[in-house]
């Protein structure tokens, strides 16, 4: 991350319930649709790049590290607006999302729905994901 993240505003820290690793689950919904894209975890440091940058910033629980959404996509989110829920344990993340969301190439994450007993693809891959990220 280039640029130093400041510390989070003191009402928006004391008001978020972390988990016992310091997580937060994290919504992204696309600001002028309403459309979900995705859910991610988000740690202090990176909620605090993603208000200093303007360009959201998740914590990657399998990387152990933070994550830029698009830094190597080019589908970047940039925050609109932040809502945090009234238990204080999620944010809601409106966002303009650049292209699409997903790693496998569709706009959003929530592409499967069950029908009746069946998980069906409701939304087409619309770009290739090696282009994205190469084979």
């Amino acid at each position: 991350m280039s640029q130093e993240p400041r510390p989070l505003p003191k009402d928006l820290e004391e008001a978020i319930a972390f988990d016992s690793d310091g997580l937060v689950p994290a919504v992204a919904r696309q600001h002028d649709s309403g459309e979900v894209l995705m859910m991610a975890w988000m740690n202090r440091e990176a909620l605090a790049a993603t208000l200093a940058s303007g360009q959201v910033t998740y914590w990657s629980r399998s990387r152990k590290g933070l994550w830029r959404k698009g830094e190597r996509s080019g589908q970047v989110q940039t925050l609109k607006r932040l809502l945090l829920d009234c238990d204080g344990d999620t944010l809601l993340l409106e966002v303009d999302q650049a292209g699409v969301a997903c790693h496998t190439g569709r706009r959003s994450c929530f592409y499967r729905a069950l029908e009746g007993e069946a998980l069906v693809e409701v939304l087409p891959v619309t770009t290739d994901p090696t282009q994205l990220y190469g084979e």
